[in-house]
């Protein structure tokens, strides 16, 4: 199932739950009550959302992810640092950026998980999304 965009906070999130855990940008103790909520940086191109956990990805290895994203998309638009928060039963993550992405509330938020990093698109995007996993997973190799 995939999840729509929604309105929150004065802003857009998405719900990440499964996605999130995936990506380690939340931390659970052995009840499932989140014990640590990642800060993320959410990078938007058009019609993708890239969201990278502030501590865990490297300066290096975000730049490396951010200039292939602009480089394959031809876009780039403004970096924001954003929050993972509890939500509902689960996960969401605000995205500021998404609207200028080409993204609306209402949108579906195919999203693709890798070590520290959310890949969200609305279904347009998916090879770059794809791209992206990959390079995250040699990254950590």
């Amino acid at each position: 199932m995939v999840n729509s965009l929604k309105s929150s906070a004065g802003g857009v999130a998405l719900q990440v739950t499964k996605p999130a855990r995936a990506a380690g940008l939340v931390d659970e103790d052995a009840e499932g009550d989140a014990t640590n909520l990642a800060g993320v940086y959410v990078y938007g191109f058009d019609g993708l959302l890239l969201v990278v956990d502030a501590e865990a990805v490297s300066s290096e290895d975000r730049a490396e992810l951010v200039a292939t994203a602009a480089s394959d998309s031809g876009s780039i638009h403004r970096g924001e640092a954003a929050s993972v928060e509890v939500a509902g039963n689960g996960y969401q993550v605000q995205l500021p950026g998404c609207k200028a992405a080409g993204l609306e509330i209402g949108d579906d938020g195919h999203t693709l998980s890798a070590d520290g990093v959310l890949l969200i698109h609305g279904g347009g995007q998916t090879r770059l999304a794809d791209d992206l996993a990959t390079i995250r997973r040699e990254q950590i190799r």
